[in-house]
């Protein structure tokens, strides 16, 4: 296929002051996008300068992601100078690791802030604007430790978790007007990394290797609500499925439902549901009813 080119295209990419998001801001400048870099303090700056000494196009959007008015003001200044923005990779996060017996709910407040609310935050500022122009390319940085858990990040799991529910129903409401949300599963040897793999490992984890992916992501030939998992230049395909399970009709019970758990819990013929309605298509139809919605 022809080489994705984002000329003309206007992208912001939240966290975009060091590590993957500044992987992802490089990239798509690269290939000729104007890139508003938003983070704190200098940070930003340093990417836009980066950029810029490339030959590229950015500007930062200095504002916490957290803070909804701070959001929109960035968002209506973008607007204000460009007419347009195409692309939103809501990048930005934090960590506060720590198991659930011993974590404040301060710090699951904050957690849940930053990653979820603060991509609410920049997604309900750009889009209306992408509806009106009838295209837009959102991505939502999710986790593996949101999709399949991990010890010591309740709070973070949460978050990531949420934003796959996000990314399901934005990208079903977004569709009719040529909006595609995705989300991206990222592994990179980034600050929030540092601890957890040993540096050899660690190192294999470039978050230049993940930005492709989120390339694929923000391009006109991008996919529609895919959980996309990347990391050491290696990608792959998180899917939801659900299996055909058992029917026990009104004489369902607990005990029945435990002794029959090796059938419904076969993947044998799983699948993936269009939309949170097919649970309960599948359910009638196995009931011999039919289900309209």
């Amino acid at each position: 296929m022809s080489k994705i080119d984002l000329n003309g295209r206007v992208a912001i990419v939240t966290g975009a002051g060091g590590g993957l998001g500044r992987a992802h801001a490089l990239l798509l400048a690269s290939r000729g996008a104007q890139v508003i870099v938003n983070d704190l303090g200098d940070a930003a700056d340093a990417v836009v300068a980066e950029i810029s000494a490339t030959g590229g196009k950015a500007r930062a959007g200095k504002c916490s992601v957290a803070d909804a008015e701070a959001v929109q003001a960035m968002v209506d200044a973008v607007l204000a100078e460009f007419g347009r923005i195409d692309i939103l990779i809501n990048n930005a996060g934090i960590l506060r690791d720590k198991s659930f017996a011993k974590m404040e709910l301060a710090d699951f407040r904050l957690v849940l802030d930053v990653h979820l609310m603060g991509s609410v935050n920049c997604t309900r500022a750009v889009w209306n604007a992408m509806r009106e122009q009838q295209y837009g390319r959102i991505v939502m940085t999710t986790s593996c430790s949101g999709l399949f858990g991990n010890f010591g990040q309740a709070n973070y799991a949460a978050a990531k978790m949420g934003l796959v529910g996000l990314m399901q129903t934005l990208g079903i409401e977004g569709e009719k007007h040529d909006i595609r949300v995705n989300c991206l599963a990222p592994t990179g040897a980034t600050r929030m990394m540092e601890g957890i793999l040993p540096p050899e490992q660690l190192s294999k984890f470039k978050p230049e290797l993940v930005s492709p992916a989120v390339l694929a992501l923000v391009s006109e030939q991008a996919p529609k609500r895919a959980i996309l998992s990347a990391g050491a230049g290696s990608f792959e395909l998180v899917q939801l499925t659900m299996t055909q399970g058992i029917a026990l009709g009104e004489a369902a019970t607990a005990e029945a439902i435990l002794q029959q758990w090796n059938a419904l819990a076969s993947r044998d013929q799983d699948f993936v549901p269009t939309q949170g309605f097919d649970q309960a298509r599948h359910e009638l139809r196995k009931g011999g009813f039919h289900f309209e919605a």
